[in-house]
């Protein structure tokens, strides 16, 4: 790997609209960065609003009150906003997440069902099946979430959309990979990466970011089988795309150090795992869980704890969260 990688992977990438700062590991409470910091996490938290969809303001009062884990308020809200309206679209997406935050898949999965029975179009309909998706990544059912997340993979390819069903593809493939069916998620990271690159007129740094996407995930893949080989040649072959392309590097360099932490954690290199981690994204919760499983590892206690109560107040609705939230809660007690 170059030295100019090399240095990238000492810095923390943070995107805000359209302008990428980039930041010394040196100076972790650097303003900029915590202010970054902040509103990824805010914006994270914050359930999707499905497009098309007018949006109360008991809703985003309920958002407000998520970012707080305040989860009992913000379901209150929804509830009574579905006893006015029970047919709403964004009050039933929005409580099936909750629930799904506190960890009610089953009651969470009947407001989902109705806002997909609801949903007033096929475009409409799309987020809502990928977030009944993710309702069953809280439960680690790969079978499942790949079922919902086919279907939007299909909504993406009737509209020739490749890369979204590549973005899809993945999403489903991460959840397998968390939930321990790593077969179904080699075939759906592969299926992510064949239909991504099938975009008409495709970019070389869109190429190799697919590529990339594929490398990463085949060393993660390798690492979780306990295959030291594999897993190391593939985090090369991740490296070597970050060489190849600046451009692809400049945002996708951040993941790196997550590739090779989690590959150092699942291969038992425990001291290399945090030192790894702690470069990566501190906001990602399941870093978080990574860190506290590394930690728990090397016999410290304080660390661990503290780590997996970071990501047990995950309030987003996404793969991270949908592995940590709960992995962390169960570790919690």
């Amino acid at each position: 790997m170059s030295a100019a990688v090399a240095r990238c992977l000492v810095r923390r990438v943070a995107r805000r609209g359209a302008a990428i700062y980039f930041l010394p590991c040196t100076q972790p409470h650097h303003t900029l960065i915590h202010t970054l910091a902040v509103a990824a996490l805010a914006a994270a938290c914050a359930l999707a609003q499905p497009p098309g969809v007018s949006q109360p303001e008991s809703l985003r009062q309920a958002q407000q009150l998520i970012r707080q884990n305040r989860l009992d308020e913000a379901l209150a809200l929804y509830l009574q906003d579905l006893k006015n309206s029970p047919d709403s679209y964004a009050a039933n997406s929005a409580a099936g997440q909750v629930l799904d935050l506190m960890g009610k898949g089953p009651e969470a999965r009947a407001y989902l069902a109705k806002a997909i029975e609801t949903a007033p179009d096929s475009r409409t309909r799309a987020p809502a099946q990928r977030t009944m998706a993710m309702s069953y990544g809280f439960d680690g059912d790969c079978r499942k979430a790949v079922e919902y997340e086919q279907q939007v993979v299909d909504y993406w390819a009737a509209q020739r959309d490749f890369y979204q069903q590549g973005e899809m593809a993945d999403e489903a493939a991460r959840v397998c990979l968390d939930s321990g069916d790593l077969d179904t998620a080699q075939q759906w990271y592969k299926k992510g990466h064949d239909v991504g690159l099938r975009q008409p007129d495709i970019t070389p740094d869109r190429k190799n970011l697919w590529e990339f996407r594929w490398a990463h995930a085949q060393a993660r893949l390798a690492a979780r089988r306990g295959d030291r080989k594999q897993a190391q040649w593939h985090v090369g072959a991740a490296g070597d795309l970050l060489d190849k392309d600046p451009q692809m590097a400049a945002v996708q360099t951040q993941f790196f150090p997550y590739l090779t932490g989690y590959v150092a954690s699942y291969l038992g290199e425990y001291k290399k795992a945090v030192k790894d981690l702690l470069r990566a994204n501190p906001g990602d919760a399941f870093i978080q869980c990574l860190l506290g499983q590394a930690y728990e590892k090397l016999g410290e206690k304080d660390k661990a704890t503290e780590y997996y109560r970071k990501a047990a107040s995950a309030a987003a609705h996404n793969p991270p969260a949908a592995y940590a939230r709960p992995f962390a809660r169960e570790r919690l007690g």
